[in-house]
């Protein structure tokens, strides 16, 4: 029934298991940074790798009639197979199709309570994989005792996430010291208190480059499950991958290959380290085989016998015995006995290998490599200048948790071609971007020049926002000029930042120093009226290294909402530290959409500073 209490549901048609997986399975290859959705932009493209091609004004067509489920030019996967099912309905041989419908067994079906015809569904492998993690990780976590054990095979996981403690704690599991602890509210709850621990859960997400759009803490205290699950698996993922790079793992140079440069290396993502990495133990095992992806090459589980047996102590015994069982599924379980035995079984069930699931064989692999690296040391390469900065850290961050595509891993190669730079403009001012002047995909004889002349317009646009790019040009971009790069993603994060807050203002001036000089007022303004002493000259200002403004002005806009027992005197460089943890936190917890990491408060790094009171700014605009 629609909210207004009339009209009339339509049924939707269900694929059977295997079309409903290899649909699944496509759209994660389209859905490159893995956030769940994929640009309304690029539904035609997404179609004709499931074999549907229809001219481009039949698309645009299909996106403008479903812009009330389509939010923020983004579809999820159930919208993407809604559009799938009618077409195919549409094209296909009726009789071949009703031949083809089958009810989902593996795959639970919610209606949306504000769409009525956007159905979501939950895979149930992912509930198992995701409820067993928390069940290993979080056991001796005192404050999760309560929720632990999650009954993986029940709607458990969803309401034991419902307070937020849970998603908090997975992200300082991924991210450690993202949240400080003291800012969590525990014990007895009230609504209030649930909806700022899962407020805090979701801005501390953003801060770490999740995407979550259209997610709001109602959504995860009433615990729905596609959105808990799919933050969940965000959360989870960036953890696992984060240290599968050269900074963490020097090592990695001995997957490089003849005549590759550290630079070819470094423009790898984390997934394709990882197929590299199990292929170099594959070859090592001379077992004849490889791997191109962790969908079909992984389902006869042999690659995973001779990756284990190569990458194990040889104390642990690991044996390749299994490769001896005919059945594939009693092949995969004796497989996993195997890991089991490296403390590794996690993530996949014997079914979840044999199917090829891309989401649970990637977390499985990236967990062994984690663990068991099992490479030659690195030896005397030099690895100067790969180190990511935390200012870069922050401008990827920020740019994943706008929902990007495809994910950026590193700052410069990633934005070389211009894309994920004309979609952040295009998310700064929506329509800004002439998106017929950008090419999305590149022909291989002119790729370079096309890439520069995407590069060229984002430059273009920029002056057009009156951004200052005195002397840098699209090839800059191109051929990742650290210093010009850095320069124009530091002006879009904060054209991004004084769009919310002019838009809340409900005037726009463009002078930068007004702006600031007006962030500056208010925030005086409201210490003054919230009876606090501290008072702010500037961004630079030396006072704000102990981290006391931010918490009083924090405490002004939601009084009562500090708890100065936690508050540190701010003498030495670890209380300052602390504090800036805090006032972070209670920043974040707030509502405040906070990239900036507490070093650059107490190094008083005046853009990250600025950005942090920009935020406060609207957060107390939103609340007036």
């Amino acid at each position: 029934m629609s909210r207004g209490g009339g009209g009339a549901v339509r049924e939707s048609l269900f694929l059977n298991a295997d079309q409903l997986e290899e649909i699944t399975k496509l759209f994660e290859t389209i859905d490159c940074n893995g956030s769940g959705y994929i640009d309304a932009n690029d539904l035609g493209k997404a179609l004709e790798t499931v074999g549907i091609k229809i001219p481009g004004h039949e698309v645009r067509e299909i996106v403008q009639k479903r812009m009330g489920s389509i939010r923020e030019g983004k579809l999820d996967i159930e919208e993407f197979k809604d559009v799938y099912t009618e077409l195919k309905t549409k094209y296909d041989v009726k009789d071949k199709w009703n031949s083809m419908i089958k009810s989902p067994k593996d795959v639970k079906e919610i209606r949306s309570q504000h769409h009525d015809e956007v159905r979501h569904s939950v895979a149930n492998e992912e509930q198992v994989a995701f409820s067993n993690w928390i069940n290993s990780n979080f056991t001796d976590d005192p404050d999760c005792k309560k929720y632990l054990p999650i009954n993986p095979e029940t709607s458990d996981l969803y309401q034991k996430c419902g307070d937020g403690i849970l998603l908090c704690k997975m992200i300082n599991f991924s991210q450690p010291e993202t949240i400080h602890e003291k800012a969590i509210n525990k014990g007895n709850l009230s609504v209030y208190q649930i909806l700022e621990n899962q407020t805090l859960a979701l801005r501390s997400a953003q801060a770490i480059g999740c995407n979550i759009i259209n997610i709001g803490p109602e959504d995860l205290r009433d615990g729905k499950e596609h959105l808990v699950l799919g933050l969940t698996w965000q959360i989870i993922r960036i953890g696992l991958l984060a240290d599968i790079n050269l900074q963490h793992n020097p090592n990695l140079v001995a997957l490089l290959l003849e005549g590759e440069t550290l630079e070819d290396f470094l423009k790898l993502s984390p997934e394709e380290i990882l197929i590299r990495w199990v292929n170099y133990h594959l070859k090592r095992s001379g077992c004849g085989r490889t791997v191109g992806n962790f969908t079909a090459d992984i389902k006869d589980s042999i690659a995973y016998i001779h990756l284990l047996n190569q990458i194990a102590p040889n104390h642990l015994g690991i044996s390749t015995i299994p490769e001896r069982e005919s059945n594939l599924e009693d092949r995969a379980e004796k497989m996993l006995l195997e890991a089991e035995k490296m403390k590794c079984r996690a993530f996949v069930s014997p079914r979840d290998v044999c199917r090829g699931i891309y989401k649970l064989n990637l977390a499985f692999v990236a967990n062994l490599f984690n663990k068991y690296p099992a490479l030659e040391p690195a030896g005397d390469v030099d690895l100067g200048g790969i180190e990511e900065t935390r200012e870069e850290k922050t401008y990827r961050n920020w740019m994943n948790s706008m929902g990007v595509s495809p994910y950026v891993y590193r700052l410069y190669s990633d934005l070389t071609d211009g894309l994920v730079i004309c979609q952040l403009y295009d998310k700064i001012k929506p329509n800004c971007v002439d998106w017929k002047k950008v090419t999305r995909t590149f022909k291989e004889k002119s790729a370079n020049m096309e890439r520069i002349e995407n590069c060229n317009y984002a430059i273009q646009l920029g002056k057009q926002s009156n951004f200052s790019l005195v002397g840098i040009s699209g090839k800059d971009i191109y051929d990742g000029n650290k210093t010009l790069t850095l320069a124009l993603v530091w002006q879009l994060m904060r054209a991004y930042t004084l769009s919310v807050l002019q838009q809340l203002r409900g005037h726009s001036d463009p002078s930068t120093a007004n702006i600031d000089k007006e962030i500056v007022a208010w925030a005086n303004e409201k210490l003054d009226s919230g009876g606090k002493s501290g008072r702010l000259t500037g961004f630079n200002d030396p006072g704000i290294s102990d981290g006391q403004l931010i918490i009083d002005l924090v405490d002004a806009i939601k009084p009562g909402s500090v708890d100065y027992g936690v508050v540190k005197s701010g003498q030495t460089e670890e209380e300052k530290l602390e504090n800036a943890k805090y006032g972070l936190t209670v920043a974040r917890r707030a509502g405040a959409r906070i990239y900036a990491l507490p070093e650059d408060v107490v190094e008083v790094k005046s853009k990250m500073v600025m950005t942090i009171f920009a935020c406060l700014m609207i957060v107390a605009l939103q609340d007036a």
